[in-house]
C-alpha cells in the first residue's frame, strides 16, 4: 500500500511505502489469505513511481553511493555528492527524503536523488511563500549585470532598484549578508525567481511614517540621519519621513554648501521649525538648537571698537570678514582707505586674510554690522592744512590723467587737481595729456583746501608771473617779432613770441595768397617775422600777422624752418613713387599704336594750335 503524510513545515505530501512485514503485521489471520491475496499484498509494497518523492532509510554506505531502503525489492543509489559533506555525518537508519529517478534503470537499478528532492522541496516551499506573500530569507552571494545572486536554496536575483529604498552606488558592500527578502516574481518554469528588499523597507518605512506623525510637533527637537545633500541643503530621515534641512538653517556662520557642515549617514539633532500635516512637510533647523551669536552683538561689538576678522567674501562693493563663527561685517569699498580710490576691494585684500578694523555701526534687527578700514589709521586730512597750507610750493607725481585735470600724488597719499585752466597762462589744451605724462614729477602751488570734500586744489601756471598783466607796456599795435608756430588749427595757428604767451595768426594773415589749409604753408617749429595787430589784454587775446609784415618790410617772414618729420618725407616718398610708375605706364601706352582714336576735330584742331 502506498500512504502520504504531510511535511510539517512545508505541507507537502510525501509518500510513504511500507514494506511486506508492516502489511502483514496488520493482518491477524495470515493463514485465512489465499495465494492471489498474498500476492497483491505483496506487489503493494512495489508502489512507487518515477518522478515522486517518498521517505527512506539508509542502510548501508559504498564509495561513491549511499545506500537507502525506500520500501522497494532492491535498495536504491544515491550520489554521495549529493549530501552536505559527502555524507560523512550520516550513519546507518538515518531517515531521509529521496526523489525517484527511475525505478528501474538499464541495469536494473533503483535511482534516487537527494539533490532533485531538496530542490523540488525548496520550490514548493518559495510558490507557499509567494502566494501568502510572506517573507524569506536569503544570502548576497555576488554582484552581477543589474543587481546581486542571492541564494534562497536556490539562485534568485536581487535587483538593484530594489535593494534599498534610494538608489545604491555600492552593491559590494552587501555580498555575504543575509536579508529579509519579499519573492515578487517567480517561474517554476523557467527557474526565474525575483527578490525584492525595497518592498519591506518601504512597509516598514510607512509604518514608522505613520507613529511618527502622531508625535511630531513644532518646536521638538528631534534625531534624524542624513539621506540626501543637495545644493540647498539636506533631507533628514525623522523616521518614515523626510525633512527638510535648508542650508540657511544649518549654522550660524557663512556656509558656501550644505556639504560643509553634513555628510551621508550622519545622525544629528535638529529642531522641527514647521510642519504642514496636509502635505506631511517637515521644515528643519539645526543652528536654532544652540544660541543665537546676534543676541549679545551689542554688547561684544560697541560702536568704535577695534575688532579682528577673516575675509570670507570679495564683492565689488567691498568685503566680509568673519569675527566669530556667526558673526560677519562688512567693509564698504568707501572705507578701505583715506587716500586711495580703490576700484576694487581685492586690490587691497585677499580671502582668508586677517584684517583689523573699527565697529562703526550695528544693526541687529537686519543682522548688519558696518566696518571700516581705513579708521584703524589717523585720517591725514585732519591736519592736511598744517603740512599743505595754500600758497605752499608742493612736488608730486602725476598719479591719473582726466579730461578736465592731472591729480597730484603727494606726501601720504593725499591727491590734489590741478585744473586744466590751472597748468598755463596763456596755452589751451584739449587735454592735459598734451603737456603732462603719467607717473611725471611736476611742482605746483596749493590754491585752496576742502578738508569736508577731502579736496586740494593745486596750480602749475601760479609758479610764473601773469605774462598778460603788463602785455600792452612789453608790446605795442604795429610792432614786429619773431614768434614760433606751437600749434595749428583749422582757423589759425598759435604762435609764442616768448615762454609762456600765445597768440594767433588767424588762417587770413598767413600769407599773401589765399591759404585753404594752415599747414599747407607752416609746421609746428618754424620761426617767423610777424606783426602785432591787436593786443586785448582784459581778454588775453594777442592778435599776430605773417602777411602785414611782409607787406610792411618786403622781405620773407620765415626765419628757420622746422625740420620735416620723418614719417612725412617716407609718406612723400611713397607718393613720388607711385607718381613715377604711374607715369612710366602713361609714357607706355602712348608709345602703343592705337588700334582706334577717339580724338575729335576739335581736339585736333587745338593740338595745331598749340604747337604753332
Amino acid at each position: 500500500m502506498d500512504d502520504t503524510t504531510q511535511n510539517s513545515s512545508t505541507g507537502e505530501k510525501v509518500s510513504t511505502v511500507k514494506t511486506f512485514a508492516e502489511l502483514m503485521d496488520g493482518i491477524d489471520d495470515f493463514e485465512s489469505l489465499s495465494p492471489e491475496s498474498m500476492e497483491d499484498v505483496y506487489a503493494s509494497t512495489f508502489q512507487i513511481k518515477d518522478g515522486e518523492i517518498v521517505n527512506g532509510t539508509i542502510v548501508g554506505f559504498e564509495s561513491d553511493f549511499i545506500l537507502v531502503d525506500v520500501g522497494y525489492k532492491s535498495e536504491g543509489l544515491v550520489p554521495r555528492i549529493e549530501f552536505p559533506s559527502r555524507g560523512g555525518d550520516l550513519k546507518i537508519g538515518d531517515p531521509v527524503e529521496v526523489f525517484v529517478e527511475n525505478c528501474e534503470d538499464e541495469e536494473g537499478v533503483l535511482v534516487l536523488s537527494k539533490e532533485k528532492a531538496n530542490r523540488i522541496k525548496i520550490w514548493d516551499e518559495l510558490t507557499i511563500a509567494y502566494e501568502k506573500e510572506e517573507n524569506i530569507m536569503g544570502r548576497v552571494t555576488a554582484r552581477i549585470k543589474g543587481g546581486l545572486t542571492v541564494d534562497v536554496g536556490l539562485k534568485a536575483f536581487l535587483p538593484g532598484s530594489q535593494v534599498d529604498l534610494r538608489p545604491v552606488r555600492d552593491l559590494d558592500q552587501f555580498i555575504g549578508k543575509q536579508l529579509e527578502l519579499k519573492i515578487i516574481k517567480l517561474s517554476r518554469k523557467r527557474g526565474n525567481i525575483v527578490l525584492s528588499r525595497r518592498v519591506l523597507l518601504e512597509g516598514e518605512r510607512a509604518e514608522m511614517k505613520r507613529e511618527t506623525l502622531k508625535t511630531i510637533e513644532e518646536g521638538q527637537q528631534a534625531v534624524g540621519v542624513v539621506k540626501n545633500i543637495t545644493d540647498y541643503g539636506a533631507f533628514i530621515d525623522l523616521g518614515g519621513i523626510d525633512g527638510l534641512l535648508h542650508i540657511t538653517d544649518m549654522s550660524w556662520g557663512r556656509v558656501n554648501h550644505p556639504s560643509e557642515v553634513v555628510s551621508l549617514g550622519d545622525t544629528i539633532k535638529v529642531l522641527i521649525l514647521n510642519y504642514d500635516k496636509e502635505k506631511e512637510r517637515v521644515s528643519l533647523g539645526h543652528k536654532q538648537i544652540t544660541p543665537d551669536p546676534w543676541d549679545s552683538v551689542k554688547i561684544k561689538y560697541p560702536n568704535n571698537g577695534r575688532v579682528r576678522g577673516r575675509v570670507v567674501s570679495i564683492t565689488d562693493y567691498g568685503v566680509f570678514l568673519e569675527l566669530e563663527h556667526g558673526i560677519e561685517g562688512l567693509v564698504h569699498v568707501s572705507e578701505m582707505s583715506w587716500t586711495r580710490r580703490v576700484r576694487h576691494p581685492s586690490k587691497i585684500v585677499s580671502m582668508n586674510d586677517i584684517i583689523d578694523a573699527v565697529v562703526l555701526d550695528v544693526q541687529v534687527d537686519t543682522r548688519r554690522i558696518s566696518l571700516g578700514m581705513k579708521q584703524i589709521e589717523k585720517n591725514p586730512w585732519d591736519n592736511v592744512h598744517e603740512r599743505f597750507s595754500v600758497g605752499t610750493q608742493v612736488k608730486g607725481q602725476v598719479r591719473n590723467l582726466t579730461e578736465f585735470g592731472a591729480f597730484l600724488s603727494l606726501d601720504d597719499g593725499i591727491d590734489g587737481l590741478i585744473h586744466i585752466s590751472d597748468i598755463s597762462w596763456t596755452q589751451r589744451f584739449k587735454h592735459p595729456s598734451e603737456i603732462l605724462d603719467k607717473g611725471q614729477e611736476v611742482e605746483a602751488i596749493v590754491l585752496s583746501i576742502d578738508t569736508e570734500k577731502e579736496r586740494l586744489s593745486l596750480g602749475m601756471k601760479q609758479l610764473s608771473s601773469d605774462p598778460w598783466v603788463n602785455i600792452e607796456e612789453k608790446y605795442s599795435v604795429g610792432e614786429n617779432i619773431k614768434a614760433e608756430i606751437t600749434k595749428i588749427t583749422n582757423f589759425g595757428v598759435f604762435a609764442t613770441p616768448e615762454p609762456e604767451l600765445e597768440g594767433l595768426v588767424h588762417i587770413s594773415e598767413l600769407s599773401e595768397d589765399k591759404v585753404n589749409k594752415p599747414e599747407e604753408v607752416v609746421r609746428v617749429g618754424d620761426i617767423f617775422n610777424m606783426r602785432v595787430v591787436k593786443i586785448e589784454a582784459d581778454q588775453r587775446r594777442l592778435g599776430l600777422s605773417i602777411k602785414e609784415y611782409i607787406e610792411a618790410t618786403g622781405e620773407d617772414a620765415l626765419i628757420s624752418q622746422a625740420p620735416i618729420p620723418e614719417e612725412v618725407v617716407e609718406e612723400s616718398k611713397n607718393e613720388v613713387s607711385e607718381s613715377v610708375v604711374e607715369e612710366a605706364k602713361s609714357e607706355i601706352s602712348e608709345s602703343e599704336p592705337e588700334e582706334s582714336s577717339d580724338v575729335t576735330e576739335e581736339d585736333s584742331a587745338s593740338d595745331d594750335k598749340e604747337q604753332k
